[in-house]
């Protein structure tokens, strides 16, 4: 059997059948990319968060969370590769599934130039960068674009969890791309990822935008009378897959996000929602 090696996010020499059959991807967000790429057919497993495209996915395999995969399951699809992240899973899975003798390839995503090398990376390795090139190249334009444009720097603060709240920090590729599309995210200057912050000290920041998007906790109108007790500034509702998932809504991202940015840095953004 023809075997390619590659060296994936932990460091780890990972030998993947040319055009594995049988893949397994533990990545909602990967997952939704094999499928735009056309290798939708040969994944045989996915996680219980893996939702796009829906039609794509009704019919495979379930093998539980991102945090909590049934090993017993994967190894018994018998898969020639298993696709993972970083941040999303747990490095004692991919060994453990490693070690039981799977090719377990492990990306870790923090920018947007980075998600689109990797996108471009994983579709060579499922044999499938010439249905991939033009959706990459879609990518790399719309980053390029952004990098021409004049931006304005609104003071951005997003936070993704409550009890505890928790914002968006540096070293992310949420950060990164909010950044890319002009925004001065106020979490970047806190410790940590994902640090943790007090209701009582929102204010304190100074944002002129808060974003609260709908995952990984759905943010709703109904978080609003707790934000309000501190802060009275601009809010907006956004599509958390949009600012989390790097694939083929990449280039949708960009556009999105960079003309709510704008438009709040003028004062006008008209997806706010104030009370």
């Amino acid at each position: 059997m023809l075997t390619r090696r590659y060296v994936d996010a932990l460091g780890r020499e990972v030998v993947v059948p040319h055009a594995p059959r049988r893949i397994v991807s533990l990545v909602p967000s990967l997952t939704e990319w094999l499928f735009a790429i056309g290798a939708g057919e040969r994944v045989v497993g996915v996680t219980d968060f893996c939702l796009h495209p829906a039609a794509g996915v009704a019919g495979k395999t379930r093998v539980r969370g991102t945090k909590n995969p049934d090993r017993a399951a994967i190894m018994a699809l018998q898969p020639d590769l298993v696709i993972a992240n970083r941040e999303e899973n747990r490095e004692r899975d991919v060994r453990a599934l490693a070690q039981a003798g799977l090719a377990v390839y492990v990306t870790d995503v923090r920018s947007v130039a980075g998600a689109i090398a990797t996108l471009a990376e994983l579709a060579r390795i499922v044999d499938a960068s010439a249905a991939a090139e033009p959706l990459v190249a879609e990518m790399r334009a719309a980053l390029d674009d952004l990098r021409q444009l004049p931006l304005a720097r609104p003071r951005v603060l997003v936070p993704i969890w409550r009890d505890p709240w928790m914002v968006i920090g540096a070293d992310t590729y949420a950060h990164d791309l909010l950044t890319c599309c002009g925004a001065f995210n106020l979490g970047a200057q806190l410790s940590g990822r994902y640090p943790r912050v007090p209701l009582e000290a929102l204010a304190a920041l100074q944002p002129d935008l808060i974003l609260l998007p709908s995952e990984p906790y759905r943010f709703s109108p109904a978080d609003l009378p707790a934000l309000r007790a501190v802060w009275q500034g601009p809010v907006a509702f956004v599509d958390g897959e949009l600012l989390t998932w790097y694939g083929p809504r990449l280039p949708q991202a960009l556009r999105v996000f960079r003309a709510l940015l704008q438009a709040a840095a003028v004062g006008h953004a008209s997806s706010a929602t104030t009370s």
